[in-house]
């Protein structure tokens, strides 16, 4: 029975290793390709901080802000990077940790989660917003992504 049970959760492990993460195949993991696109097809970076295995608002406001329709419709103007700072290390591949550590410790040194910021294609903060009430509200959130967006 514990084999079985092995086997039936081997892909989901293979997959986090992988890179892959619940936020989908739009958001990238690499700050230095975030860069490169962005320079590239002249857009802002949109940074998401998050702990996705520890922090409820972070959970919250996937459901609440990016999992809908406008935001989809207005990332369309950023490149988006996903920096996942989990608490089960395991989640991600060596390298990723190592990368989204540094991303953290050089664009958010306090540890703020959630997190999103915008940067320039030159890696210049614009503006950020951290946390989330968990209201449903993401007014301010949508105001931020509109305001640097074309």
């Amino acid at each position: 029975m514990k084999k079985l049970f092995f086997l039936l959760l081997l892909p989901f492990f293979v997959s986090a290793q992988d890179g892959e993460h619940e936020y989908g195949e739009h958001w990238g993991l690499d700050f230095d390709t975030a860069i490169s696109d962005a320079k590239k097809d002249s857009k802002n970076i949109l940074v998401y901080f998050t702990g996705s295995d520890w922090c409820p608002p972070c959970k919250m406001l996937k459901k609440d802000l990016f999992d809908t329709a406008e935001f989809e419709n207005v990332a369309k103007d950023y490149e988006l990077l996903y920096v996942d700072i989990p608490r089960n290390k395991d989640l991600l591949s060596d390298t990723q940790w190592k990368h989204n550590q540094e991303v953290l410790g050089k664009y958010n040194k306090k540890g703020s989660f959630p997190l999103i910021m915008i940067l320039n294609p030159k890696g210049k903060v614009l503006d950020k917003y951290s946390g989330y009430s968990m209201t449903g509200d993401v007014r301010y959130h949508m105001d931020l992504f509109k305001k640097y967006s074309d």
